[in-house]
């Protein structure tokens, strides 16, 4: 690691996002595949399953980086899932990141 950060645009704030993925997700490592590609991006927040069969939680970080994980989640996800839709609610920009990390929860 290291070396300084390009200075950030005007627009490139910090944001927080909930999101819900539908389709084959569970069972399939989609937990730690997700919380992977967060941790790559440089993002916080969570990810969980839900009794319903989906997958949500909450992401944090800068807005680029964010879009690209909302990407990946509507489009990607681990190998072995199949994703059928995604979707994002309650977003909204913050000061300051509210998780430390990017967790899987039980």
């Amino acid at each position: 690691g290291g070396g300084g950060r390009a200075a950030m645009a005007e627009d490139e704030g910090l944001v927080s996002v909930d999101y819900e993925v539908y389709g084959k997700v569970q069972g399939v490592f989609f937990r730690k595949y997700t919380q992977g590609e967060a941790k790559r991006l440089g993002l916080v927040g969570w990810v969980q399953n839900t009794s319903h069969g989906t997958v949500q939680g909450q992401i944090q970080g800068p807005t680029a980086r964010v879009r690209e994980l909302q990407e990946w989640l509507r489009k990607i996800g681990s190998p072995q899932s199949r994703i059928s839709r995604a979707e994002f609610s309650n977003e909204k920009k913050i000061k300051a990141l509210e998780h430390k990390e990017f967790q899987i929860l039980k």
